[in-house]
């Protein structure tokens, strides 16, 4: 299968150095093996997707001079998460769940060590075949949400920077969300479907997402895809040590391009950070290519000064 790697955001605003930093990590990987690169706007959010932010992102990626061979829009492949969804429910693997996140918390789900709740199970029927067909109203008129089965199973995998990794799913997760109970398409899902149906080999993001991986390959399995590789990212943090986000506003994009900063300079400067040159001079996407090699890229965290400046740390 052809080379071909994507870079996903979300539009809710400006990029910030974090987008930036990933993008430009990804576009490296695939042109640096004469692979195709999509963009894919992740909008199934309706409440923070707006049209406008989309088009900023597409702007910046122009700005910063990194091109991309096809471009897909989440909220318009809604019938095909709906397809695939309904492959799962075929099997006997999902169920409606009722629970709110008050209700989960007070059940006193065990939690995993960075604040994330593990799903204990409660709306889970003990007979899965036709669980929506047999499934109560809920009393207040509550919607339920489409949540998976879990088994008591290890997950392992090859993460292309960080090495092997071995996640048990229901004592990361539990029973997880394929569709919230609003209508939106859970993230799980839909990445799945897309990166299969686009046929993305490569999938290169933030190591802050390195265990959605699991999950993921369980999904990849059970609609029969070819699981791609998986190569995470050390995390740019400002200098509290939280990973770069929209409260950085110094770090947002458009503040840096108001600045007066070239789209050289930041690549520049991402570049130094992540390795692949010795020093944060201006240059451009191309002639990092020929410079790009996974291996000069640090596993640690890198400390961002809030005015983009020339000290960057480990954390």
């Amino acid at each position: 299968m052809p080379m071909k790697g994507r870079f996903a955001p979300s539009p809710t605003g400006r990029m910030h150095l974090g987008n930036v930093y990933s993008a430009l990590l990804s576009w490296l990987s695939v042109r640096s093996q004469g692979g195709s690169w999509v963009l894919r706007i992740e909008d199934l959010d309706p409440q923070r997707s707006r049209r406008a932010f989309a088009e900023q992102v597409e702007d910046d990626l122009r700005w910063l001079g990194l091109d991309w061979d096809e471009r897909y829009v989440q909220s318009e492949r809604e019938a095909l998460y709906l397809e695939h969804l309904n492959r799962l429910a075929q099997k006997g693997l999902t169920y409606p769940c009722y629970c709110t996140r008050a209700d989960i918390l007070a059940t006193q789900a065990p939690h995993e060590s960075d604040g994330r709740v593990v799903y204990a199970g409660t709306c889970r029927p003990k007979h899965l075949e036709g669980a929506w067909l047999n499934a109560d109203s809920h009393p207040s008129g509550r919607k339920p949400a489409t949540r998976i089965v879990v088994p008591d199973v290890t997950i392992s995998f090859v993460d292309a920077h960080y090495g092997v990794q071995s996640v048990n799913l229901a004592r990361h997760c539990g029973d997880f969300v394929l569709r919230r109970a609003d209508g939106a398409w859970a993230y799980q899902l839909a990445v799945v479907v897309d990166d299969a149906l686009m046929g993305i080999t490569e999938v290169v993001r933030g190591r802050d997402l390195l265990l959605s991986a699991p999950q993921q390959i369980y999904l990849y399995r059970l609609l029969g895809f070819e699981v791609p590789v998986f190569c995470h990212l050390p995390l740019l943090c400002n200098l509290s040590g939280q990973r770069l986000c929209k409260r950085d506003k110094s770090l947002d994009l458009g503040e840096i391009r108001k600045s007066g900063h070239s789209p050289e300079s930041v690549l520049g400067r991402l570049a130094f950070y992540a390795g692949i040159i010795d020093r944060p001079e201006p240059v451009s996407a191309l002639e990092l290519v020929p410079e790009f090699s996974w291996s000069k890229v640090p596993v640690e965290d890198m400390l961002v000064r809030p005015d983009f400046g020339e000290d960057s740390g480990e954390g």
